[in-house]
């Protein structure tokens, strides 16, 4: 053994220990190894709620937003594929018949955004909103082509089931708006059933206690720049339910903290999956001018207790659901504080079965918002759009794989 000056090493000496940015390299390989032998081992098939128990419905592009609605709200579904029969004629490929994806939640924010910029009422003191969308045939009738031009609905974003979990984070980091992924059955060129974020996120935190995952999840909420106080839209309980359903539509987001107008303290949320009581509900959409965001969460909670089953459903399959039998007897909105850990969030998330939590003070003012996909980022591969730093373990995984990052895309070596 040789001495850092040339000569053999004394009897009981050690080596030099090799730089420190070596062996940090070394350890980052050897978690990317880690990082990419759970998530390239597990195939997309083998998550639960794939394959659970919700229709796959489809909408035609030509179809009108009062049937797709209808359609959705009745077989209690999140959403649609929307298909151009068309485009697979054309091509003779019938995977090509697929080329977006509609929310329900989204048709119905723009009915009612059209419905009150022109101040349409019922016709009739009982109407609700499915009656007012027949009576205003140029509201209920645009067809689902028309609303592309609003991005009011996504592109065809398809996962298969030979695909892994990898594949599921390269398509939710890379596009922000997509909640959902549809998995394609290619041996019948249909959509299978769907990947929620609540289910990959599920399936992360079954690697809870590997040093892959804890280097990331320990890590504070702070440390990923989660705290943005000043980008939260918040409203206040005295204010009326068109008033939060507009911010919904106008800032494109999940989910609305409401707070005291009095104390600033946080009094819980409005979310979108919130608004299809609407539809239900036909006293609410004729009240919904007047009626304080308090008075709809008294009114949603009932609902919620009135809804609650004994199905062994899925949890995170029942959040593709409109009427989710699975949600938690609380309706107390998910809090935490900025130092807690990534970890602690998640567990939260998936016991309650939550979209988004709420940072708070220590004296209970509310600091920031935190979503799935924020949660999702730090062990997602890094994209363009990402403000989370946490795909270092990935840029050595890609470059295992043959591919790497040049200005915020991928690029695969040739």
């Amino acid at each position: 053994m040789k001495s850092s000056s040339g000569g053999l090493a004394a009897a009981g000496e050690t080596e030099p220990l090799a730089p420190r940015s070596r062996r940090k390299d070394e350890q980052t390989v050897a978690s990317s190894s880690s990082l990419q032998s759970f998530l390239n081992h597990i195939p997309i098939s083998a998550i639960p709620s794939v394959h659970a128990s919700v229709p796959v419905l489809e909408v035609r592009f030509d179809d009108c937003v009062e049937h797709a609605i209808r359609l959705m709200y009745e077989n209690n579904v999140f959403g649609a594929p929307i298909v151009d029969p068309g485009d697979a004629l054309s091509t003779r490929n019938p995977m090509d018949k697929d080329i977006g994806l509609i929310e329900f939640s989204s048709l119905l924010l723009w009915s009612l955004k059209e419905i009150d910029k022109v101040k349409i009422e019922s016709k009739g003191s009982n109407h609700g909103f499915l009656d007012v969308l027949k009576q205003n045939s140029h509201i209920g009738q645009t067809k689902i082509a028309e609303l592309a031009k609003s991005f009011l609905w996504e592109p065809f974003f398809p996962a298969y089931e030979v695909d892994t979990l990898f594949h599921a984070l390269l398509l939710f980091s890379k596009h922000h708006r997509l909640n959902v992924i549809p998995v394609v059955d290619q041996s019948k060129c249909t959509v299978s059933g769907f990947i929620s974020q609540h289910a990959v996120l599920e399936l992360l935190l079954q690697s809870n206690g590997l040093e892959w995952f804890d280097k990331v999840a320990e890590k504070s909420l702070v440390e990923y720049g989660l705290i943005d106080s000043a980008g939260v839209v918040s409203i206040y309980s005295d204010q009326t339910l068109v008033d939060v359903l507009h911010i919904l539509w106008d800032k494109q987001i999940n989910g609305v903290p409401i707070v005291d107008r009095r104390s600033g303290m946080l009094m819980g949320s409005v979310k979108r999956s919130d608004i299809y009581l609407l539809v239900k509900d036909d006293s609410l959409f004729s009240k919904r001018k007047t009626l304080t965001i308090e008075e709809f969460s008294k009114i949603r909670k009932a609902a919620q207790d009135s809804n609650l089953s004994t199905k062994t459903e899925l949890a995170s399959a029942g959040l593709l659901r409109l009427e989710n039998s699975n949600l938690p007897k609380t309706s107390n909105p998910v809090v935490l504080q900025k130092h807690d850990s990534l970890k602690k969030t998640m567990e939260l998330m998936v016991v309650s079965l939550s979209e988004i939590c709420f940072l708070v003070s220590d004296s209970g003012e509310l600091e920031g918002m935190v979503t799935l996909k924020d949660i999702l980022l730090p062990f997602s591969p890094p994209s363009m759009d990402s403000r989370i730093d946490g795909g270092g373990f990935f840029k050595s995984v890609l470059y295992q794989t043959g591919s790497y990052v040049d200005d915020g895309g991928m690029v695969r070596r040739t």
